[in-house]
């Protein structure tokens, strides 16, 4: 069986924004073709693209995976299900958000799942955690309030 490394950005503003990002790692951790191997630290955010909400907790996770990246996206989205997630105004509140932000060194431009992330590049929310667990060096947006709060959750 093939095993790939993906990494996701993970978020929430609703509720118990820390719970949440558990809950979410623990489901995740609980699909037998799924292992979270990395964590980062949890960073408290400003939000982006919609200011009239709360912050945000995010971090990012080094996933190895026998699934193909659509069946990845599938779990994901369970998982926002799971955990109540709506979709009422774009970029809007939300108890989660889990992002596919690479998977393997893909490079898709279909409108379903892009791979890299179209935006990951843009939002400091997603670059600070990456940085915590790969060896990204690039620049960091510094547009918005990022703030470590907490060590990994695992």
């Amino acid at each position: 069986m093939d095993m790939h490394t993906a990494y996701l950005s993970i978020g929430s503003n609703m509720g118990d924004r820390e719970e949440n990002l558990r809950s979410a790692i623990d489901l995740l951790n609980a699909d037998e073709a799924i292992e979270v191997t990395k964590c980062a630290n949890i960073y408290e955010t400003e939000p982006v693209g919609y200011d009239d909400q709360p912050y945000f907790l995010n971090t990012c996770l080094e996933l190895k995976t026998s699934l193909d990246p659509y069946s990845l996206l599938k779990v994901c989205q369970k998982i926002e299900n799971d955990l109540h997630r709506v979709r009422i105004i774009r970029n809007g509140p939300r108890t989660i958000d889990l992002d596919i932000l690479l998977y393997d060194d893909l490079i898709s431009y279909d409108p379903i799942l892009t791979i890299p992330h179209p935006r990951m590049y843009e939002r400091a929310f997603v670059l600070y955690p990456l940085k915590d667990i790969t060896d990204y060096s690039g620049k960091i947006p510094e547009d918005k309030s990022v703030k470590l709060v907490d060590e990994p959750y695992i």
